[in-house]
């Protein structure tokens, strides 16, 4: 009889423990989608900022069509709603090379350099892309919690049995880990 209860309340206490790991990799692999629905978020603003900036800089600088062009390809392919996430972050890195060269094209045309419009787009665009590396980071973030409970003992069983797999963090492109050039 003291067998079978304390036998019983093992059983117990191994589905317990059981029902609490899973819910929690449950929870933390949400966290996860949560916060890269987050930078999807911050990805639509810009996408819907780059059409009224490349207008606005198409007015001024007729001879830079190539540039622009490029800029409206890149922001398209992000969109493509079949595009896989590393495939979305490696398009957006050459993206933000583009508008760098968009906003390089500011110092060869004062008027455009001037307008107001172009000047409040460059503004909202920076503040996009603060947020844009703010969402990466708190990505990266819930990536590195979902991992480390999907491998910690005993939970790593649990997601090994209920089919959780590890996520990839977001890496930097390798053109933007080398030293920044100052020249005066």
């Amino acid at each position: 009889m003291l067998i079978g209860v304390i036998l019983a309340i093992a059983i117990g206490v191994i589905i317990l423990a059981w029902i609490v790991s899973y819910n929690s990799l449950v929870k933390h692999r949400n966290w996860v989608e949560e916060s890269w629905a987050q930078i999807d978020v911050q990805l639509k603003r810009r996408f819907d900022l780059i059409p009224n900036l490349v207008e606005t800089v198409k007015g001024y600088a007729t001879h830079e069509q190539e540039t622009l062009t490029k800029v409206i390809e890149k922001r398209n392919v992000i969109a493509e709603p079949n595009a896989s996430r590393s495939e979305r972050v490696e398009q957006d890195a050459e993206l933000n090379g583009l508008l760098r060269q968009l906003f390089a094209l500011s110092e060869s045309y004062p008027d455009l350099k001037a307008n107001q419009n172009f000047l409040q787009l460059q503004e909202e665009l920076a503040g996009t892309e603060n947020k844009i590396a703010y969402a990466r980071q708190a990505y990266n973030s819930m990536v590195m919690r979902y991992n480390t409970k999907v491998d910690s003992f005993p939970s790593n069983f649990i997601a090994s049995v209920h089919s959780f797999t590890r996520n990839d963090m977001l890496d930097i492109p390798d053109e933007e880990k080398e030293p920044v050039q100052v020249r005066f």
